[in-house]
């Protein structure tokens, strides 16, 4: 893993992450309505730090092997356990995933800012200014 790779792991893990979030509760929200539907979802945190333990442990023999990256593509997906049941089985309390879909989108736009930040630190950097 080169250095620039190392410098924007934390940034890309983060973004990849949410986007796979906002993925899991747009889908929760669209079924809204399906009968015995399970609203899902994934410990970001946990998933974040899993993406991270990595970036310094990865190694290849040879320099024609492909390097692993981070960026926690596959979270471990969870059933969010509700505060109120459905008469259909249905898990998913709308409120709830408006709330957290709204939240993810907000930490989305961050974390591209983030990571448009340090690239622009980066570029800088290279062009010497």
């Amino acid at each position: 893993m080169t250095a620039i790779d190392k410098y924007l792991a934390p940034n890309s893990a983060a973004l990849s992450l949410r986007q796979k979030r906002m993925e899991i509760l747009s889908s929760n929200i669209a079924n809204a309505a399906t009968p015995n539907f399970k609203a899902r979802d994934i410990d970001f945190e946990g998933a974040y730090q899993q993406a991270l333990s990595g970036v310094d442990k990865l190694t290849t023999t040879n320099s024609i092997h492909m390097t692993a990256t981070t960026g926690g593509q596959n979270p471990e997906t969870l059933y969010r356990t509700p505060q109120s049941l459905s008469l259909d089985g249905n898990t998913v309390e709308l409120h709830v995933e408006q709330l957290k879909f709204a939240e993810n989108a907000t930490r989305y736009e961050a974390s591209l800012q983030f990571l448009n930040d340090r690239i622009r630190g980066l570029r800088t950097a290279l062009r010497g200014e």
